[in-house]
């Protein structure tokens, strides 16, 4: 542990994934109660289409899909709440037409690239500085917004009452949406597209079948995201294999073990 704590790029993923999993462990304890574990893929794969627009225009790839999540997270979240389909329909909806965009933007492309494959898988040992920079101040600006998690959370479990107590549910769900794309984005390049999705869903999973209450379940699940991510670094470093994968098992691990103890 000593000797890869020692390696630059490795103390960079450390930081790098402790952070990310803070942030997917916070907003995807959100996720899982509300029921929008498919929210959280369908926007990870709906980046695609954003990062394939950027490289077509042979700009910045996250600048151009942090625009594109966000406008399909908005429009998930106004179709959810604007019709009586229900939020997996209106998330397959949109995923198919923002990934069905990447594949045409790919393929407007002069010259084939395998750019936009390095977004989907990600690599987690070669982040920079840039990386760590945004993903701790979207933790930060995460941290400002605190005071707003007692709302969220009472919305989380009961949002009729919560409407009728004259709480702004609707307004708050297209911030969170926006928050969750936010984070998607930041982190797809990371941990790539399809990883996030495990990010947000198996340690908020894990830990809603442990804690007694939506606070336990949010610290814990943050807690279990970071715990997962050094233990997975660590083991994908001594076993010579990919790091986001090992963290993945790791995770998943951790799920079927709280799985295994007995209910109390």
């Amino acid at each position: 542990m000593i000797e890869a704590l020692s390696m630059p790029f490795m103390q960079r993923a450390v930081v790098a994934g402790v952070l990310v999993a803070l942030l997917a462990g916070f907003y995807g304890a959100f996720v899982v109660q509300r029921g929008l574990s498919f929210l959280g893929s369908g926007l990870a794969h709906a980046a695609f289409g954003g990062v394939a627009l950027g490289l077509l225009l042979e700009g910045e790839p996250l600048l151009v899909a942090l625009p594109f999540t966000i406008v399909t997270a908005l429009g998930i979240t106004w179709i959810k709440n604007r019709t009586r389909l229900g939020p997996d329909t209106a998330v397959g909806i949109l995923f198919s037409i923002a990934m069905a965009l990447g594949i045409v933007f790919i393929s407007l492309r002069d010259q084939y690239s395998t750019d936009a494959f390095a977004y989907i898988f990600g690599s987690i040992l070669s982040v920079n500085m840039t990386d760590i920079y945004a993903a701790a101040g979207m933790l930060l600006f995460t941290l400002l917004l605190l005071p707003l998690w007692g709302r969220w959370a009472y919305a989380s479990f009961d949002p009729e009452l919560a409407l009728s107590d004259r709480l702004p549910v609707l307004r708050d769900d297209y911030i969170l949406s926006v928050l969750l794309a936010v984070t998607i984005v930041g982190a797809v390049k990371i941990l790539g597209m399809v990883l996030i999705t495990a990010f947000l869903i198996i340690p908020a999973a894990t830990a809603r079948l442990l804690a007694r209450s939506f606070f336990a379940m949010t610290v814990l699940s943050m807690l279990f995201g970071v715990i997962s991510t050094i233990i997975g670094l660590f083991a994908s470093y001594q076993l010579d294999m990919p790091s986001g994968a090992t963290i993945v098992l790791t995770q998943a691990v951790m799920f079927f073990a709280a799985m295994a103890l007995p209910r109390r």
